[in-house]
């Protein structure tokens, strides 16, 4: 478990330093990805909560959702990046897609 520091606006208009928990942060020389794993995702809201954490972090790397099914490559409007398991890691590409 990765776990990544941000700032984020509180209700009451203040900033506040938070801990996100990320299942794998990792760093290739100035690239940074952020990798969430779900074993399936059958309904919107366990999509929504893989994605929560990941929508809370303010930088430009790339963030990943690893499903553990097959799905083709899709990205949401936050740029988030959804996969399945075999296409991740058979696809060399992919990372960087």
């Amino acid at each position: 478990m990765g776990n990544v520091g941000v700032r984020v606006k509180t209700e009451d208009g203040k900033w506040q330093r938070v801990t996100l928990e990320v299942d794998f942060v990792c760093n290739l020389c100035s690239r940074r990805y952020y990798l969430q794993s779900a074993f399936r995702m059958p309904v919107e809201e366990k999509m929504e909560q893989e994605k929560r954490s990941l929508k809370q972090i303010g930088d430009a790397f790339k963030k990943m959702v690893i499903v553990g099914e097959r799905m083709k490559l899709r990205r949401d409007d936050f740029g988030i990046v959804m996969t399945g398991i075999y296409e991740f890691l058979f696809d060399p590409n992919i990372i960087d897609a």
